[in-house]
């Protein structure tokens, strides 16, 4: 009901830049160009976690763009997921050939969050952007499916706060692939996608429940990549392309 509600809200109430505040735009020019960016490059947080696939990120995690995630994700600007799948899209096709190569379809899995996270906000922000992602890379002929397989098997505490090495702890066996879906995967290219890459701790969980989840229902190997929205400034200064 509360997503709904912030559908219905979205063409009726007063809309401002989710960047800015800028009146009678949800996106204005200026905070379109920082999402922009130079274009995607690859990531590496500091320290790196063992496990973590090749990731590419959009853009940096700051100014415009930190705004635009959270609008998105904590105050429910809905309208702002085209742009932020369009970010992330980029960043999807500027890792494909950097880890998975060929001209495959490729598979969206969108990083779950927390169920209590979904409630509260009303509404999965990573599975929106990563639906909006799969259909802006159709849109310029990559074919791509959004498919949000993977599921959280226990609770885990609240990241934030959490060192590095506690986070990875923390999430350490909490996802899985859902019961069936194990055959969708058999084979295929597939990119982990999130709006915000930190530690890496997430990515590194997804990545092993995937990879889990192959020899265990007998299924061939899925070759994984991650792309993001943003990431810190500083995991861009290891490595730029």
């Amino acid at each position: 009901m509360r997503g709904w509600w912030r559908e219905i809200a979205g063409l009726v109430l007063p809309v401002a830049c989710g960047g800015c505040g800028l009146p009678r735009t949800a996106l204005c020019e200026e905070c379109a160009r920082q999402l922009a960016g130079p274009g995607p490059s690859r990531v590496r947080p500091r320290p790196e976690p063992a496990g973590l696939p090749v990731v590419f990120a959009a853009a940096c995690y700051e100014d415009a763009v930190r705004a635009l995630l959270l609008a998105h994700k904590e105050r429910g600007a809905l309208e702002l997921a085209g742009p932020l799948g369009g970010a992330l899209a980029r960043a999807v096709r500027a890792v494909m050939p950097e880890a998975l190569g060929g001209p495959e379809p490729v598979l969206l899995i969108p990083v779950p969050s927390a169920r209590r996270a979904v409630r509260a906000r009303g509404h999965d922000a990573t599975r929106r952007v990563a639906m909006a992602a799969a259909g802006a890379l159709r849109r310029t002929g990559t074919p791509a499916t959004a498919l949000p397989v993977l599921r959280q098997r226990r609770e885990v505490a609240d990241q934030s706060g959490l060192t590095a090495r506690r986070r990875l702890a923390n999430l350490s066996g909490a996802l899985e692939v859902g019961a069936g879906a194990e055959r969708l995967l058999e084979g295929r290219r597939a990119v982990l996608v999130d709006d915000l890459m930190t530690t890496g701790a997430s990515l590194v969980e997804a990545a092993r429940a995937l990879r889990a989840a192959a020899p265990a229902h007998g299924v061939g190997p899925v070759r994984t990549a991650a792309a993001v929205v943003a990431a810190p400034p500083l995991s861009f200064g290891v490595i730029r392309n």
